[in-house]
């Protein structure tokens, strides 16, 4: 199994775990590898220095794991998970719940699905507050 050290042309580091470096040549040309951040599979690898295991009897120390809320990426992912937590997906039905609540057809609660710029555009022209939250493909599957 090889780990690599991964990163889109948005510059979002992260890793991925192939069967050879030939298995991810093939699942990159394939587009199979993408950016849990934001998609892109515009994916290269870094250069990453290679572990020698040279029986030491001192065993390493840990290092330790650095907070999801570390990086603006990272906390940007915690707000994702909140928002998706706390919401109901409506798929495309979205300006037409949105219309529902705000008209006091259909009780308050927090949704969210998808749109066109048009859609959004005429919600927001009937007063009705909308924002744009791009979800990475990852974060639409279910959350672990």
């Amino acid at each position: 199994m090889k780990v690599l050290n991964l990163q889109c042309a948005l510059g979002h580091g992260f890793e991925g775990w192939f069967a050879s470096h030939e298995e991810f040549d093939s699942q990159r040309s394939s587009g199979l590898v993408e950016c849990p951040l934001c998609g892109d599979r515009k994916i290269t690898k870094l250069l990453a220095a290679p572990r020698l295991n040279l029986g030491s009897t001192k065993p390493a120390e840990p290092q330790p794991v650095p907070a999801e809320g570390n990086s603006p990426e990272g906390r940007w992912l915690q707000a994702v998970r909140k928002v998706i937590a706390q919401t109901e997906d409506v798929g495309d039905r979205f300006a037409d719940e949105a219309r529902k609540m705000h008209y006091g057809e259909a009780e308050e609660r927090g949704i969210r699905g998808q749109t066109t710029r048009e859609q959004a555009q005429s919600l927001i022209d009937e007063g009705i507050p909308v924002f744009s939250l791009p979800l990475p493909p990852a974060l639409k599957e279910t959350l672990q």
